[in-house]
This record gives structure tokens, sequence and C-alpha cells, in this order.
């Protein structure tokens, strides 16, 4: 049958002069999810967005809110994004020295819990959490700036990740330098959940969306036994 595929665009991408035009185009053009990556100048080397900008888009879109928090330290910010309407919240594995305790932070605020590795983390750096999580994110560049190169290292981190995750109901995301190009061979190294921005957004023409988006569905869907 066919495996899942989740396309999750980050807005990071978009024109934000128009966001809310924008989060309306991505839930038409059939984005399954809205990823929002919030950076803080510290942790990795861009300043973006806060909770205020997820409460602003929360009533535009009944589709799952997916915030990846690369900052640090992240605990004290993770009610906040909560109760702004965040339905997943994913953490860094590097931002802080408890990891174990943020991830239940996550939890006790009844949202999802996703952790993310860098290029340069070792998927082992996770083992000892895979049970408390909801969403695994590997990072196929360093965090900060849309529009980078893709790291092929990152097909085997990938590999090493669902081999990890197992048969535990745990997404695999993927995030950066995602294109239609490489999208089945990230599906095949076992990825289900695709960060897009720039071969999204690039352009900024909301009638192209739906068309990218499903092309990147199309090239991602494989064949299972």
């Amino acid at each position: 049958m066919a495996k899942q595929v989740i396309i999750s665009p980050s807005i990071l991408a978009s024109d934000f002069a128009r966001l809310g035009e924008e989060v309306t185009a991505l839930d038409k053009g059939g984005a399954d999810w809205i990823h929002v990556d919030v950076m803080d100048g510290h942790f990795v080397p861009n300043i973006t967005i806060g909770p205020l900008i997820v409460s602003a888009i929360r009533p535009l879109t009944r589709k799952v809110i997916d915030v990846h928090l690369m900052i640090a330290p992240v605990d004290p910010y993770l009610a906040a994004f909560a109760r702004a309407g965040a339905d997943i919240i994913t953490v860094h594995a590097e931002a802080g020295p408890h990891l174990h305790r943020s991830l239940q932070a996550i939890r006790a605020e009844g949202k999802r819990a996703g952790v993310a590795i860098n290029p340069a983390t070792p998927v082992s750096a996770i083992e000892h959490v895979i049970d408390d999580v909801d969403l695994v994110l590997v990072m196929s560049v360093n965090p900060g700036f849309g529009g980078q190169k893709f790291i092929e290292e990152s097909f085997r981190k990938l590999r090493q990740a669902r081999a990890l995750i197992g048969a535990r109901p745990i997404d695999l995301e993927v995030d950066g330098g995602v294109t239609v190009d490489n999208a089945r061979a990230l599906a095949e190294a076992g990825a289900d959940l695709y960060v897009a921005g720039t071969s999204v957004f690039s352009g900024n023409d909301p009638t192209t969306y739906a068309g990218r988006i499903a092309a990147i569905r199309n090239a991602a869907t494989t064949l299972t036994a």
C-alpha cells in the first residue's frame, strides 16, 4: 500500500507582508501541516518569530501547526507556544542539558513532543528519549537559514533514525533542502514527513503552491509490501 506522506511547508520562506494569505493558500493548496521555524539569534545565527505569530495564524487553519524551536534555553518558552496554538513542539537535543525534562514539559501542556538533531549530532543522542517523543526531526542542513544545499549524509542518518524508531508510532521528519528531486530518495531512507520551504514558496505566487506540494507528495510516495 502507499506509504503516508505528510508535507509541512515552512512559513520561513513565505512573504511575511501577507502571512495570513500565505497560510490560507497553503491550507487550500493541500499542505498537511504548517511548519513554523522559530530562531533566536543565539542557538542559530538568525532571528525569526515568536508565539504571537503562532497565535495570529492559528485561527486561519485547522491544519496541524508544527512548531520547530531553534532556541536556547527552550524550557521557558514551551508554555507560551503551546498556549499560542502549536499542535506539535519540537526541541533540539543540543539546546539544553535536560532534554527529557523539556519533552515532559511539552506533553504536560497536552501537545505532541518532537526532538530534532543537527547534521553533526549522531542519532544515538536521542536513543534514551525515543519513547518520550512523537516525532524525530533530522536536520539535513545546518539550522538558521532557508534555501541551503541538502547535506547528503542525511540519507544515512534518516535510515539510522528509522531503525531506532522501529515499530513505534513516531513520525520521521526531514528539514532542509527538500525538493521534488530528492523526495523519493528521502522516502526510501525512511522519511514520512517533509518540511519544504523554498521548494514550495519560490516566487511567492500562491497559484503555484498546490502544484508544488502535490509534486513533492507524488515524488515521495513509495510502495510498501
